[in-house]
């Protein structure tokens, strides 16, 4: 089975390793020295990657079984270059694909007891389902719902019939006297005594009908914890059988077992992702590890927080606590050294080994002064650094490594990160507010190009929509009439390209994903932006197709209106 697959089948062959930079760090700690060892996600692996996911958008079976992915670059003893891809768990239900990395060794060990136990977990799921959906349940609510609506209807009877016993006694003592009177409100006692049997004689009635149906799903409930708790201890005996059996390799040759290597215990799928497949398959097979990236595809239904296309990092609970285990034995990964100050030639950061080796593809810069800066931002780069280690790359990040006077430049804006584009950065504190308040005041002017993932029926407009940022489901933007702040975006028609529909955007104000939930939403224009998978695009698409193209304001310091243009990459 052909696992090992030549660089050229993925990407261009001239692209140099030398040009590696890093977006993410695979990393662990050496159990025996506790050395911090590290695999980087470099700009190689991840265009490998894309390459693999186009290959994937071919074919329907990949897109209706959402899982991650996984591709390693890989040095031979020879030096030269291959790839590896691996899928976690299984795919389409088999475990050994042809030209994927094989599952960990230990799997074929419980094969017939993984069939066994399987079978009777399917046998149990389709016993939950069967009890789940329970004739008596239906009829229950039915019945139910049909004696609180009677008993209401009656309450609301006796309740005008209280109130009319009420006046009347209230007559009889104004106009009755002796027996006459004693009668008249014996009767009207007697009346209450008979919507209390009558209400009595009702909930009886329910009970008789409702108690057997009560009871049947009472068993039921008893039954399904059963089900619910033999499904977990199933579960729990063939993970520790499979714990007990998976072996990994190391680049040290060292061999232990899942068990061995974390006895306290561990989730279920541990071993089953793509970086335990990839490093156990490159440790066993004396491949130098080089680079490596990780990307979900396919359906997002049970896992709701992924998105199509997008890189992930090793997972918490089931690869990460491998990591330092699976990395020990690699030589430590070494940038090449920062240089003081890079050159620049005609306006752009010069590709050397710093620019380069450190901070990742070289940056254009588009306008320059002693008081501020722009650059062409590319996709995939955040603006500004994230909160956690793996989201410090940005361009702000490079430019204060590599500029002299870079610690001081402060972003007056940002763009989101697989949006491309002008981005204009400060290198004072007053530059930066008087730069911020031409956003806030609306006088800076935007212009964004976008390819839309549809034909659009209207060629130009204005779309007003009130834009609210869930904090339980953030960076999601919604339209929200309640809660939302106004958003206002011009467009127009560029041209259409077979079914895809070429945009231009003027944003007048600029809330988080304005362009994108304008372009997305029913109310705007009801088609995803190309490549924008949070927002529903399922189009194949390398990139999210937004670029921030054009630029005006007023320079705080020399009173000249500046008008920067960057050619649309896409």
């Amino acid at each position: 089975m052909v696992v090992l697959h030549s660089l050229c089948d993925f990407i261009n062959c001239n692209f140099a390793v030398s040009d590696l930079s890093v977006s993410y760090w695979y990393e662990g700690r050496c159990p025996q020295t506790g050395e911090l060892l590290r695999l980087p996600r470099t700009p190689m692996s991840e265009a490998i990657a894309h390459a693999l996911m186009q290959d994937l958008a071919t074919d329907e079976r990949y897109s209706s079984e959402g899982k991650m992915y996984g591709v390693l670059l890989v040095e031979l003893p020879t030096g030269e270059q291959r790839v590896l891809k691996a899928f976690s768990g299984l795919l389409n239900g088999d475990s050994l694909v042809e030209g994927w990395v094989p599952p960990i060794p230990g799997r074929d060990e419980v094969a017939l007891e993984e069939a066994r136990t399987l079978a009777q977990l399917e046998a149990i799921k389709q016993e939950l389902i069967t009890l789940k959906q329970l004739p008596e349940r239906q009829e229950y609510e039915k019945r139910r719902s049909e004696f609180e609506l009677r008993l209401q209807q009656m309450s609301d009877r006796h309740r005008d019939c209280k109130n009319q016993r009420h006046e009347k006694r209230q007559i009889c003592y104004e106009k009755l006297i002796g027996e006459a009177l004693i009668v008249a409100l014996e009767q009207l006692d007697e009346e209450s005594r008979q919507h209390g049997i009558e209400r009595r004689q009702l909930k009886r009635q329910r009970d008789e009908v409702l108690q057997p149906l009560q009871q049947l799903i009472a068993a039921a409930d008893a039954r399904m914890g059963e089900l619910k708790q033999r499904r977990r201890e199933l579960s729990r005996q063939l993970q520790a059988q499979m714990h007990a059996t998976y072996t990994l390799m190391n680049f040290l040759g060292q061999s232990l077992s899942l068990q061995q290597l974390i006895p306290e215990g561990m989730p279920t799928g541990t071993g089953d992702c793509c970086a335990p497949k990839l490093l156990h398959y490159a440790a066993t097979h004396g491949l130098k590890p080089l680079a490596m990236a990780e990307f979900w595809w396919g359906s997002s239904l049970i896992n709701q927080d992924k998105i199509q296309g997008k890189f992930y990092g090793a997972c918490a609970e089931r690869c990460q606590p491998l990591m330092g285990f699976l990395l020990s034995g690699l030589p430590p990964w070494k940038p090449n050294p920062p240089a003081p100050f890079p050159k620049r030639e005609g306006g752009v950061l010069s590709p050397s080994p710093t620019s380069r080796g450190v901070w990742g593809e070289v940056i254009p810069i588009l306008y320059e002064d002693e008081w501020l800066i722009a650059v062409n931002k590319p996709a995939g780069l955040l603006s500004v650094p994230g909160r956690y280690r793996d989201t410090q790359d940005s361009v702000l990040s490079r430019l204060r490594q590599i500029l002299p006077d870079g610690m001081g430049i402060i972003a007056v804006h940002r763009l989101d990160q697989e949006t491309s584009g002008i981005l204009l950065l400060a290198r004072d504190l007053q530059t930066y507010r008087q730069l911020s308040q031409q956003f806030q005041h609306r006088q800076v002017h935007k212009v964004y190009e976008a390819v839309l993932s549809g034909c659009v029926t209207t060629d130009r407009g204005v779309i007003e929509l009130p834009l609210w940022g869930d904090p339980q489901n953030r960076p999601y933007q919604q339209v929200n009439y309640q809660y939302g702040k106004p958003s206002i975006t011009q467009f127009q028609v560029i041209a259409t390209e077979g079914n895809y529909t070429r945009v231009e955007f003027i944003p007048l104000t600029g809330r988080t994903h304005q362009l994108r939930v304008h372009a997305a939403d029913v109310r705007g224009l009801g088609i995803p932006i190309l490549g924008d998978r949070l927002y529903g695009c399922r189009a194949p698409a390398n990139r999210l197709h937004l670029h921030a193209r054009e630029l005006s304001f007023e320079h705080p310091q020399l009173g000249e209106t500046i008008h920067l243009q960057a050619k649309t990459p896409f």
